[in-house]
């Protein structure tokens, strides 16, 4: 099973970009999705961005995601 996870934007050199997740930040390549700037949503898949996202569309799926990990623990 792939996931591929929203991600903001924060920096660009080159090919390269730092993004970030939750106040997680990492390094990716934006060679697949080269017309991205700086506070652009990706979808970030095996460290690649993969598409443009919409950022009403991304926030949302980050909500999403965020709703599943408060109930992962939830077995009741």
């Amino acid at each position: 099973m792939c996931l591929a996870v929203p991600v903001r934007v924060l920096q660009i050199d080159g090919l390269k970009a730092s993004v970030e997740l939750g106040g997680l930040v990492r390094q990716a390549s934006i060679m697949l999705v080269p017309d991205t700037h700086v506070g652009d949503y990706v979808l970030l898949h095996a460290g690649f961005a993969i598409q443009k996202l919409d950022e009403k569309e991304a926030e949302e799926t980050i909500r999403l995601f965020a709703d599943i990990a408060e109930g992962a623990g939830d077995y009741s």
